[in-house]
């Protein structure tokens, strides 16, 4: 079986990390975001996966040649010369997708759930169709397009976008399975997926939903990151709960790698992860962060709901909140006070920081 995955965009979102590494790559509870999806595509059978890329893709290229290998897979790149949208991906490696009858994958590449792909493809199956779309429930539908599909069947009626009225709390979870067939309803050229290829679909009753059961979260921006973060970590509790860090000064859900250094007098917790080679000092105290490889937290800081960067430093008596964001290499010096400030990499900040800003 084949998979493709979306990988092309510039990672704006979340800058300042993405300005070191592409967004596939960043760690999301110390594994890059992009691992995640092509593990768990690995355990229903999926033997090659091909990554639409234009940005940074020799990095990408160099780190998933490596997991392939690991993985006993193959991992191919396609390249857009011109942005293509969400559907043009396709067509480009239209004769990758389609030497075989097989079903295959497409994944946007920032969406994090627990990964349905078994059931997805039980359901796909059965129904018979050329496409299938996970969609996931949300609390507020009105900020999104909205999927309308027949209950017991899931076969799908038409799309809204941002409906005023109630029609439907389902959106599109960025997951599908389809057959060969539905790449010819795809030119070469920018294409919206959801816009133009869809409701064309959804028409002829060829695209049925599966609805997700647990958690899933659009990791792209780092408020949702964070967010996305503390929904694993719970399920991470629930299935394996093995794998977090327990013990005095750890309250609720932590992940540590384990060649992170933790100081006497710590309070790491709750939903916090901590990277590799990271070192907290004496006294550290730690909530709804991600602290990423080789970050030094000295004694006595305060953080929470902040990223901070690979190879960072935040000095002594420093209090960070408000979905700060310290990019790569960022030095913060002592008894300083962050507030969701995104600084971009290589900085040194030497004042404090009383309103959330970028400082470039």
């Amino acid at each position: 079986m084949k998979a493709l995955i979306l990988v092309g965009g510039y990672g704006t979102r979340l800058r300042p990390l993405t300005l070191s590494v592409p967004k596939p790559l960043v760690e999301f509870c110390n594994k890059p975001i992009l691992l995640h999806q092509v593990e768990a595509l690995v355990k229903v059978g999926v033997q090659h996966v091909i990554l639409a890329v234009s940005y940074m893709s020799d990095l990408l290229e160099r780190e998933m040649k490596a997991q392939a290998q690991r993985l006993g897979i193959k991992i191919s790149l396609s390249h857009e010369k011109e942005p293509l949208g969400t559907a043009g991906p396709l067509a480009l490696a239209r004769d990758l997708l389609t030497d075989s009858d097989e079903p295959f994958f497409v994944l946007n590449s920032d969406v994090i759930c627990d990964f349905p792909f078994e059931d997805l493809l039980k359901f796909h199956k059965n129904h018979g169709k050329e496409g299938t779309i996970v969609v996931t429930k949300v609390e507020e539908p009105s900020k999104y397009g909205v999927v309308v599909f027949e209950g017991e069947t899931g076969c799908i009626h038409r799309f809204v976008e941002k409906p005023q009225v109630f029609v439907s709390n389902k959106i599109n979870a960025g997951m599908y399975v389809f057959n060969p067939s539905m790449l010819r309803r795809i030119q070469l050229r920018p294409t919206s997926i959801e816009k133009e290829i869809f409701p064309v679909m959804a028409e002829n009753g060829q695209l049925y939903a599966m609805e997700l059961q647990g958690f899933w979260m659009d990791i792209g921006q780092p408020k949702d990151f964070l967010t996305g973060m503390c929904m694993y970590l719970q399920s991470v509790r629930q299935n394996a709960p093995e794998r977090l860090r327990t013990g005095p000064g750890f309250v609720g859900n932590v992940l540590v790698d384990p060649t992170a250094v933790i100081g006497k007098n710590c309070t790491i917790g709750p939903n916090v992860t901590i990277g590799a080679n990271v070192v907290l000092e004496d006294g550290v105290r730690i909530k709804r962060c991600t602290v990423l490889r080789g970050a030094h937290i000295r004694s006595h800081s305060w953080l929470e709901s902040c990223i901070v960067g690979w190879s960072s430093s935040v000095g002594q008596w420093v209090r960070m909140e408000n979905v700060t964001v310290l990019g790569e290499d960022v030095i913060v010096s002592d008894e300083l006070y962050i507030n969701g400030a995104n600084v971009l990499p290589h900085k040194s900040i030497t004042d404090s920081v009383p309103e959330p800003r970028i400082i470039m």
